[in-house]
């Protein structure tokens, strides 16, 4: 049974910082590419960052700078480092895999983060 399992989410003032972990298991990790989405209320569900299984990474245009996406092969998870976070950062995020070869993808059940002073 493949399982992704978001933590970290929470409360948080502008300018603060949280890291989420995403830990997976049930699937050969290192071969998927993993992604952070995140939807707000009442808005469409898009991509933040994404580390793909070669190591390469890739941000929102409204996040970089800000945000880092890593991933720990040894350990099955992939991490989303948020500093600088601001109000609109505030949303659901989800964690996203998809495997490299034939396309088959799985997502985690979301961990809220709300940026507010």
């Amino acid at each position: 049974q493949v399982k992704l399992v978001e933590s970290g989410g929470g409360l948080v003032q502008p300018g603060g910082s949280l890291r989420l972990s995403c830990a997976a298991s049930g699937i050969f990790f290192r071969i998927y590419d993993m992604g952070w989405y995140r939807q707000a209320p009442g808005k469409q569900r898009e991509l933040v960052a994404i580390t793909t299984s070669g190591g390469s990474t890739n941000y929102a245009d409204s996040v970089k700078g800000r945000f880092t996406v890593s991933r720990d092969n040894a350990k099955s998870t992939v991490y989303l480092q948020m500093n600088s976070l601001k109000p609109e950062d505030t949303a659901a995020y989800y964690c996203n895999s998809v495997h490299k070869f034939n396309g088959r993808e799985y997502w985690g059940q979301g961990t809220q983060v709300t940026v507010s002073s």
